[in-house]
């Protein structure tokens, strides 16, 4: 015990601090304990509490509570949309901090990802119970209100901020994903062609069965598509000139790291599964709230429910655009609208096929007209890689042109059948 108490009072006259073993034992949990914690805490306050928006988030609790409480469709439909509004922006947020980790190549098909996970989650919720037509309509609607109202808004605001100057993107990319889109149309329309000009060999069945071969080709390509975007090949067709590699620099000094990246992987997954249950209470109200409201279901279906399904893709895009990174913007509208069209759609067929479910590729000769329209609108606005706010004008007008549309237009539900 002498020896003991000698060697500390060496070590204590040589300036060497003996730790009290007794105190750091029981230190170090606490502190280990504390230091996630204050990590979560922190991730929360970013995340939830930095954003005016979040002030709707109560309505997605309250829209829940109406569901089983009331029978007032056209309120549940109303405070669904306003809750899932803070909740996509926030889906935004969490994958441009994700974008910065992985690259806006590899972003930008993460944000399509997960802005497409509710629509999804919708189609398949909706085809188990034999909802066809609303399927088809609310995917044929997140494609033109991407291409249109996304796209548009973007190019505006873009065009507002940085009006001295014409934007630039990849045109290679932009012309690999019209052509995605063209080759969804050709998938659509030859299905719709053969039912109405009553030229199949076996009524009804063929129209099936060319609906699931075709969707078999499109899930080919598109898993083409997505092995030639993360081989890098593509960085050879994204060189637009010398002036780019400064904006990109310039672009990247912007970019503040406010969350670790497997927090943006968590928030993500979180905020894409609140999202999808807040939507399958909007979707079991929209017969209700057509009655309320005195709306078409072919309007809240294709105009209404994709504004809300496609807000994480409006406010990623307009964000990206604002500052100067048309690259992600065009990655994360674009992009949706062909992962909707190339993966989607052909996605559900085959589930539908699996499930028993008729889901074919006929999506009526209106809606497939109003796509191949709008494809070709699209495709002629991208193809000199120059964005302004002239073109997004110009396309939020043409969106306006198809809503009013769909609003005189009538549903022929009864001619699936015929």
């Amino acid at each position: 015990m002498e020896n003991h108490q000698i060697e500390m009072g060496a070590l204590k006259a040589n300036g060497l601090e003996v730790p009290n073993v007794g105190l750091r034992s029981s230190v170090m949990p606490s502190w280990s304990l504390h230091r996630p914690v204050g990590r979560v805490l922190q991730s929360i306050r970013t995340v939830i509490f930095t954003s005016k928006l979040n002030l709707l988030l109560p309505f997605g609790p309250a829209t829940i509570i109406l569901y089983y409480t009331t029978n007032w469709h056209g309120m549940i439909f109303l405070f669904s949309m306003l809750g899932i509004t803070p909740l996509a922006e926030r889906l935004g947020y969490a994958t441009e901090q994700l974008a910065i980790y992985t690259g806006p190549t590899l972003g930008g098909l993460l944000n399509a990802t997960f802005g497409n996970a509710t629509e999804m989650i919708i189609a398949i919720y909706a085809l188990k119970n034999g909802m066809i037509r609303i399927v088809q309509q609310s995917l044929l609607g997140s494609i033109l209100s991407n291409m249109l109202l996304v796209v548009g808004c973007a190019f505006f605001a873009g065009g507002i901020v940085h009006r001295n100057k014409d934007q630039v993107f990849s045109k290679a990319n932009a012309v690999v994903n019209a052509g995605l889109l063209l080759m969804a149309v050709m998938g659509l329309m030859f299905p719709a062609v053969l039912h109405f000009t009553h030229s199949e060999v076996q009524q009804g069945a063929s129209e099936v069965a060319l609906s699931r071969f075709s969707s078999c080709i499109m899930l080919v390509a598109y898993a083409s598509y997505l092995y030639f975007q993360l081989s890098g090949r593509n960085n050879s067709y994204s060189q637009l000139g010398n002036e780019e590699v400064p904006n990109e620099d310039a672009a990247e000094e912007d970019e503040e790291i406010e969350i670790s990246m497997w927090e943006a992987i968590t928030w993500l997954a979180v905020l894409t599964i609140w999202i999808s249950v807040l939507s399958e209470y909007l979707v079991n109200a929209i017969e209700g709230a057509s009655d309320s409201l005195n709306l078409p279901v072919a309007f809240i279906s294709v105009i209404l429910l994709p504004i809300v399904g496609n807000a994480a893709e409006h406010a990623s895009a307009i964000m990206f655009a604002m500052k100067d990174k048309l690259d992600i913007t065009i990655g994360v509208a674009i992009g949706s609208s062909t992962q909707i069209s190339m993966f989607v759609i052909p996605f559900c067929v085959v589930v539908g096929w699996m499930m028993g479910q008729k889901m074919d590729l006929n999506f009526q000769l209106f809606e497939t007209a109003t796509l191949f329209i709008t494809v070709l609108v699209v495709a002629f606005l991208l193809q000199d890689g120059i964005a302004n706010y002239l073109k997004g004008f110009m396309l939020i007008l043409c969106y306006l042109i198809v809503a009013a549309s769909f609003f005189v237009h009538v549903d022929p539900q009864s001619s699936d059948d015929d």
